[in-house]
């Protein structure tokens, strides 16, 4: 199809943190078509005050992700064609995040959940610099997420983060596992991970693992916590 043959009808989140509706609009449709090309046709032809956040528009940034019809994506990579429900498309900010405006979601709460996921050296630049073979099963589970771009899409999937908001969430906690097995960081990894909103708030459902565009999997790098702190527990018993 060069020339648009049919329309979609899609319904887009407009308004903030304090209220908003989802507005109609009818879009045309295209071969190869993403549901960012939707987003970016109705503030381009139908409403200049749309606001939502792309950057690299090559599923390389994550800032994209968005819930297309109730699932979190990242709307560059995901074709209309894959996702069209009977001609329709829903587009909504990501869940779990306050909204600022439109389809713009307020990404701080999501980094505020990653304290005590800094790495903290366990050596000075006077040390010695120590071997570190790539085929060491701590570097290579250090290294299982090392492909994460913080999207916030397994945060957005996540009914935990939903219905507990002191739960860190899947990216956090997979960033304190690789932490954990970097035998480079010298900081307390399964005391931050242990406590209140901890990796044992998990209900182990694999929303995050299902629906990470990089196909990652938190829900491994969590009950890898979940094993490590309860080993822990017996050891100082």
């Amino acid at each position: 199809m060069s020339e648009a043959a049919q329309e979609l009808t899609v319904s887009v989140w407009r308004g903030d943190a304090r209220a908003g509706a989802f507005q109609g609009f009818r879009v045309p449709r295209f071969d190869s078509q993403t549901v960012l090309d939707v987003v970016s046709w109705i503030q381009q032809n139908a409403d200049p005050t749309l606001t939502y956040r792309f950057a690299c528009r090559v599923g390389m940034c994550g800032s994209c992700a968005m819930m297309v019809n109730g699932v979190p994506r990242w709307t560059c990579r995901t074709h209309v064609s894959k996702v069209v429900e009977a001609g329709a498309l829903t587009v909504a900010p990501l869940r779990n995040l306050p909204v600022i405006k439109d389809l713009a979601a307020d990404m701080d709460p999501f980094f505020e959940k990653w304290a005590g996921s800094v790495h903290e050296p366990s050596a000075s630049r006077d040390d010695e610099i120590a071997e570190i073979r790539p085929d060491d099963p701590k570097r290579a589970a250090a290294s299982s997420a090392i492909e994460c771009i913080n999207c916030a899409v397994c945060h957005a999937a996540c009914d935990t983060v939903a219905g507990n908001p002191d739960y860190l969430g899947p990216a956090a906690l997979t960033r304190a596992w690789t932490l954990f097995n970097d035998t480079r960081h010298g900081g307390d990894v399964l005391e931050v991970v242990s406590g209140a909103g901890g990796c044992h708030n998990c209900h182990s459902m694999a929303s995050c693992t299902a629906n990470c565009p990089n196909e990652l999997d938190p829900m491994s790098a969590i009950a890898g916590l979940k094993r490590a702190t309860v080993r822990r527990v017996f050891r100082r018993d």
